[in-house]
């Protein structure tokens, strides 16, 4: 059974969606909403717990509370990772100005603003086993951040970690001013003979921590989702693993699953069965 705090929010959230109360619109103050639906202050802040915790309001410290704009919105599909070991492959023309987050997004390169750094780190307890290596390998740390020019947080915080060993065989790739690098890491793992042959990507939910929070520009009560990517090439080898955090409120995360159709002999012996 729905409680006052559940219908309150349903109702608030209804405005919201059908425009009634416009994005970035100061809502009414608590104690004015408390009066408009007659219930106490705690009931009526419950309410609004919810909404921020689905990234529809926004409290702002000493100004009051808002109707969030919507962030620009970010749809990764099953698909991508096919697109960028097809793009790693075309001539530097063909995958200059366009990558990932283009395709994820609906933008063009001029719509964003990247950052990237690199660090050499050792592999930790976590990282050593995710690449089968001792801990204490040596790796490099990429960080990236990508976001719209017209928003303040990017779309998420994303961790690339590679055998450093591995791919300082081309110095370019140990170089952070080679970075946007055309065509992505596919492309920069065919530069010194690897190809891919299958990527696992393994994703939880989970509340942010405060920074984490502060720094996508979400409240504390959206969940981020946490994405792990391993990429194994052709000789079974876990050549990168990339942690990502996701802001909850403008992730999609959508994947096609192709099912192998029944052999038809078998398929009719079944029927026979049934």
């Amino acid at each position: 059974m729905a409680t006052k705090y559940d219908r309150i929010a349903a109702d608030l959230r209804a405005k919201i969606r059908d425009g009634d109360l416009a994005p970035g619109e100061q809502m009414p103050a608590e104690t004015a909403l408390k009066e408009t639906y007659r219930v106490s202050l705690v009931t009526m802040r419950r309410a609004l717990d919810l909404l921020a915790a689905e990234g529809l309001i926004e409290k702002r410290h000493g100004h009051g509370t808002f109707v969030r704009i919507p962030r620009q919105h970010v749809k990764r599909t099953s698909e991508r990772h096919q697109w960028e070991k097809d793009r790693a492959l075309l001539p530097l023309d063909r995958r200059y100005g366009t990558g990932s987050t283009e395709r994820d997004t609906g933008l063009e390169m001029p719509d964003l603003e990247f950052h990237a750094e690199y660090n050499e780190i050792i592999a930790d307890q976590d990282l050593a086993k995710a690449f089968g290596v001792p801990t204490g390998t040596r790796l490099l740390e990429r960080t990236y951040r990508t976001r719209p020019r017209s928003e303040p947080a990017p779309f998420g915080l994303g961790h690339s970690y590679l055998l450093y060993d591995m791919v300082a065989v081309n110095p370019d790739l140990i170089d952070v001013t080679k970075e946007p690098w055309p065509g992505g890491t596919q492309h920069q793992l065919f530069t010194i003979g690897i190809e891919l042959d299958r990527i696992v990507e393994e994703v939880t939910a989970r509340p942010p921590s405060a920074d984490e929070a502060e720094e996508l520009g979400i409240d504390v009560g959206v969940a981020v989702l946490v994405l792990r990517k391993t990429s194994i090439d052709t000789d079974g080898r876990v050549v990168e693993v990339s942690d990502s955090v996701l802001a909850g409120d403008r992730t999609q995360l959508s994947y096609t699953i192709e099912l192998k159709r029944w052999p038809l002999a078998e398929r009719r012996r079944a029927e026979k069965g049934l």
